[in-house]
């Protein structure tokens, strides 16, 4: 197959996907909340509202895409495109399953987290090219938001990188499954050889990256702007934060961005610390459960349920907690994740130097 096609081909299926996955986290988050507050959901479009989400789109599809006639055209119509084309990207490096990747990068994980920081300058083009204070006030709240809170979820990753002594995704995948005692010994790792199963992932291998996790997932949900953590967006405060001003499809692409990411945060924290593709089920004797369910269409499979599972945390979380002030969000960062998330990568290194 021709080399551009090729990439086409995946850049396109990696698009489809995201508007499916939009889709049903719409309509998933619809549901959670309705059963969290004891209502229904949406009913009557299609079976069990299955179609409201989909109904939804085509009204975003033919609604006017009205410019502020104070904005600035430019800044305001780029915008949406660079917070989602910033998301997007970031799956170019994510592998799915053993040999499956868009790029298997050997700095993939830095790829990943350098390419996703653009989406902040994306933020504030839209939140300064609205020409409106509530959108200004949402997108300087979430740069702000977004850097502090990059540096907790860095020293979480980092506490995994020392541990893996790579950046490459596949590699860190692959360490958390069924390796020979040789592989196992010449990575410097826990010998889980010929075992595997959930006690190969990286929170089991290296307990004290459970907490690491605990700082990455709670810092992911400010990465992608979500309830405690949706201040940017206070509807009580700030219409609608910095996409206030946006209408039809650039508001389609601000939301598609935000599932997205989403889905995106929580794949990178199911590849570091909870096996990626790898089965939960372990060897035991005669039983090997790990050794039937491996391969592409498991990895994919265990892959996938991972990641939604963690998405239904964040939906839970969202409708569960209070959103947070502008000074506690802040404190909890600076005076709790970041000191915690450097002790972790401490313990990395004292783990890397006396245990492996």
């Amino acid at each position: 197959m021709n080399f551009y096609l090729k990439y086409f081909i995946i850049a396109i299926g990696l698009f489809a996907f995201s508007g499916f996955f939009a889709l049903f986290g719409v309509y998933a988050e619809r549901k959670v909340s309705a059963f969290i507050q004891d209502r229904l959901g949406p009913t009557e479009t299609g079976k069990y509202g299955v179609l409201q989400t989909v109904a939804d789109v085509l009204k975003l599809l033919i609604k006017e895409l009205i410019v502020p006639a104070a904005a600035d055209k430019l800044l305001f119509m780029l915008a949406p495109a660079i917070i989602f084309i910033a998301v997007y990207m970031g799956f170019a490096a994510i592998p799915w399953a053993p040999g499956i990747a868009p790029s298997n990068l050997n700095l993939g994980l830095y790829y990943i987290f350098a390419i996703l920081s653009i989406e902040t300058l994306g933020i504030l083009m839209a939140g300064w090219g609205s020409n409106n204070k509530y959108s200004i006030l949402g997108a300087m709240r979430s740069a702000a938001q977004i850097i502090s809170y990059e540096i907790p979820a860095g020293f979480a990753i980092i506490s995994v990188v020392m541990i893996a002594q790579t950046l490459n995704l596949q590699t860190i995948s692959v360490q958390q499954g069924i390796l020979s005692t040789e592989k196992a010994s010449f990575l410097g790792i826990w010998d889980v050889s010929g075992h595997g199963g959930i006690l190969a992932w990286n929170i089991f291998r290296a307990p004290h990256l459970i907490i690491a996790f605990v700082i990455y997932f709670i810092a992911s949900l400010a990465e992608s702007n979500r309830a405690p953590f949706d201040i940017p967006e206070a509807e009580s405060e700030l219409v609608a934060g910095f996409h206030t001003e946006f209408t039809g499809m650039r508001f389609a692409f601000v939301f598609l961005a935000e599932y997205s990411m989403m889905f995106l945060v929580s794949m990178v924290g199911v590849i570091l610390f909870l096996g990626a593709w790898n089965t939960p089920l372990p060897n035991i004797g005669s039983v090997r459960l790990a050794d039937w369910t491996t391969g592409a269409a498991w990895g994919i499979l265990w892959t996938v349920i991972k990641v939604l599972l963690l998405v239904g945390v964040q939906m839970w979380i969202r409708w569960t907690l209070p959103r947070l002030r502008v000074d506690q969000l802040m404190n909890l960062c600076w005076k709790v994740l970041t000191p915690l998330a450097f002790l972790c990568m401490l313990v990395s290194g004292i783990w890397r130097l006396w245990v492996m």
